[in-house]
């Protein structure tokens, strides 16, 4: 296939993908598209070198370098994100309160039919629930738990740029023990370390809360499992004090009283996250620090 062709069959597909999820808010088509856009920089950049005789290398030479390029500029472009985040008044653990708006659940189709299926697997809203993020943004939610309380979901509707509602899971167990396993499909980076009793795992490429269910039950069958005794509310907070206060021991966060001066994010924080933003962004996976 001619270098031209390939070209436009690319950016013919990207823009096609793009229209798409402006209407459905898919991670997984976003990230089709990343690796779109840093194929057409690649390959176009070189094509346009080689026919107006600006570089004089190989063609594969030309592709390999502009690829590079995009590589260092996108790094730098979330590094600098990176620490827009850790010096900006944004909470890394927000608190969440309850929802009394009645806007809690969106009125799309699609995510409708999630809330009748949750309905039809005997699951239960427990609360629903939100957290400012900032500038007025809310992340919102519901929690339903099965009949025994022994199998907990967190639906959170994600705002995005483009105005769509994007939709993650996580599902919780806790044993006699005290340990929590913990299976989501978010795709925002974590980074940082979990509690040692707690099992997470996180799936962004599965979007489907059937199947993300069947992989819970897989890990928690033949577990003695107990049922929660804290509402929703004062669980999600205990745990997100209980994550600022690790992180910060851990290195992953400065001390409170160092944060205004060097951010909230220590240096080794930031690669951290550097490192799972580009993981996450084009391959869906996600690091987990135990």
């Amino acid at each position: 296939m001619e270098p031209s062709y390939f070209l436009l069959a690319t950016i013919v597909i990207t823009i096609v993908l793009v229209q798409i999820n402006q209407r459905t808010g898919s991670p997984v088509i976003a990230i089709f598209v990343r690796w779109m856009r840093w194929i057409i920089f690649g390959f176009g950049a070189a094509q346009i070198s080689v026919d107006f005789n600006l570089i004089n290398r190989p063609l594969w030479v030309l592709v390999i370098l502009f690829l590079l390029i995009w590589f260092l500029g996108e790094t730098l472009y979330n590094w600098l994100g990176i620490q827009a985040l850790s010096v900006s008044s944004l909470p890394l653990f927000p608190r969440y309160a309850v929802n009394q708006s009645g806007e809690e659940w969106p009125t799309h189709p699609r995510l409708l039919k999630v809330r009748e299926w949750l309905r039809a697997q005997g699951f239960k809203q427990v609360q629903s629930l939100k957290a400012e993020i900032g500038g007025g943004i809310y992340l919102r939610g519901s929690v339903y738990q099965d009949e025994a309380a022994r199998v907990r979901v967190q639906v959170t509707f994600l705002p995005q740029a483009t105005g769509m509602v994007s939709v993650c899971y996580s599902l919780v167990s806790l044993t006699g023990d005290g340990t929590r396993y913990v299976t989501d499909n978010f795709y925002i980076p974590f980074a940082g370390f979990y509690p040692e009793n707690w099992f997470v795992e996180r799936f962004p490429w599965r979007r489907a809360l059937t199947s993300l269910l069947k992989l819970h039950r897989k890990r928690i069958a033949g577990e003695t499992l107990v049922a929660f005794d804290a509402d929703p509310l004062t669980d999600l907070n205990a745990q997100q004090h209980e994550l600022d206060q690790l992180n910060t021991q851990l290195g992953f966060l400065n001390p409170h009283s160092e944060r205004e001066e060097y951010g909230k994010i220590t240096q080794a924080g930031r690669y951290r996250v550097w490192k799972e933003i580009w993981l996450l962004n084009y391959l869906g996976r996600s690091v987990s620090y135990q």
